[in-house]
């Protein structure tokens, strides 16, 4: 895949390890269908501020998976991992990815839908 010797020596590896992202409190109580509809229209617009589409796709994959196999998306996909709640996130290109919280895990003051 890379060039011969581009691979990173022990130790020297960008990755950090994963954790669910802190609770967080949206600015006012929202339900799951609207909290869907915010994180639906992010990923839908996010490319268009640059990066990979297929970077994008992956921090998709892996803001909607478990822990676990989000790890190994993110290491899969080559993608840097600056904040360990994947808010803040690089390609290997060096193109920046910022994921708010909302995409990543659900608010303290979530309505559940009647």
């Amino acid at each position: 895949m890379g060039c011969a010797g581009s691979t990173p020596a022990k130790g020297e590896e960008n990755t950090k390890k994963l954790r669910k992202p802190k609770p967080w409190k949206h600015n006012q109580p929202i339900t799951r269908t609207h909290l869907k509809q915010m994180r639906d229209e992010f990923w839908d617009t996010a490319p268009h501020y640059g990066g990979q589409n297929e970077i994008w796709d992956a921090l998709r994959a892996a803001a909607e998976a478990d822990i676990n196999l989000a790890q190994a998306i993110v290491d899969s996909a080559g993608i840097i991992i600056t904040n360990a709640d994947m808010t803040l996130c690089y390609d290997e290109r060096g193109a920046k990815y910022e994921l708010p919280k909302y995409v990543l895990s659900e608010p303290t003051n979530l309505i559940r839908d009647s």
